[in-house]
């Protein structure tokens, strides 16, 4: 795991340790003896093949988290798992999950044009077959055009409203619509969309065997945790909760990550 020693990580925020890139600014971030840019495409050698990066962080969260962590590991009852990725960002969930079941059927939604042409483009590098591209926003309707904040790195969103960032207009798909069949792994990282969408689902769940949701929480917005892990329960999940980004002291200060005072990462698996 590459050390980055110039400012503290807050996507994940892991006690806060100076171990990753900070998400929601524009600082430059130090790998080993290179300074590289928030926002810089570049290309590097990753397992062997070229991979297109448009975002140092997002590469650096994704490679650590992904690759170094584990977080999306899961055992499947067969060697060609249907996996749905909702968030796919520049194909790193992509290349893990075939990685672990190379004979996987995938389905990667990424919903900014730009990011998915690098999601694209790695997919092509990687050689990645029985994989589907949907440069469409995961919603619970289709056919929409809705507002996408378009960040330039992990944390693109549906919103109306930004001082800082440029909106492009993107179509919405219904994620309901994808969920007729067994479905091994369910990924939803979709910056603050997941409980439209979960709500939505909430009678097709019986279909997905091990669900991956990160919970985004706006300071602006009533929380809503606790409805999703009702759906998730009533749809015969147990599930497991651990922290994305949280404050350290959230009774005296509260930090906010692009917009956000808390993201959990919720693991829900089946007995």
């Amino acid at each position: 795991m590459k050390q980055i020693v110039k400012s503290v990580f807050s996507k994940l925020g892991y006690n806060l340790q100076p171990k990753y890139p900070q998400m929601n600014g524009g600082e430059d971030v130090l790998e080993g003896e290179l300074i590289r840019n928030r926002f810089e495409p570049y290309e590097c050698t990753f397992m062997g093949h070229t991979l297109y990066v448009h975002d140092y962080a997002s590469y650096n969260l994704g490679s650590s988290e992904l690759f170094g962590e584990n977080i999306y590991k899961f055992t499947a009852t067969h060697d060609k798992p249907y996996i749905i990725d909702c968030g796919a960002n520049l194909g790193m969930s992509v290349i893990y999950f075939k990685n672990l079941y190379p004979n996987s059927e995938i389905v990667a939604f990424e919903a900014d044009p730009h990011i998915y042409s690098f999601l694209k483009k790695n997919i092509d590098s990687f050689e990645l077959t029985k994989t589907s591209c949907i440069n469409k926003a995961v919603w619970n309707t289709s056919g929409s055009q809705l507002s996408f904040l378009s960040e330039g790195g992990a944390g693109g969103r549906l919103e109306t409203i930004s001082g800082e960032h440029k909106f492009v207009e993107v179509e919405t798909v219904r994620l309901k619509d994808y969920l007729n069949k067994k479905i091994d792994f369910l990924k939803i990282d979709i910056e603050g969309a997941e409980y439209k969408v979960i709500e939505d689902c909430a009678d097709n769940l019986h279909f997905v065997e091990n669900l991956f949701i990160e919970y985004h929480s706006f300071p602006s917005v009533k929380q809503n945790l606790h409805l999703i892990l009702e759906i998730v329960t009533t749809a015969g999940f147990r599930y497991h909760i651990k922290e994305a980004f949280v404050s350290s002291e959230p009774f005296v200060e509260r930090r906010i990550n692009f917009g956000m005072d808390l993201q959990l990462n919720i693991f829900c698996y089946r007995d």
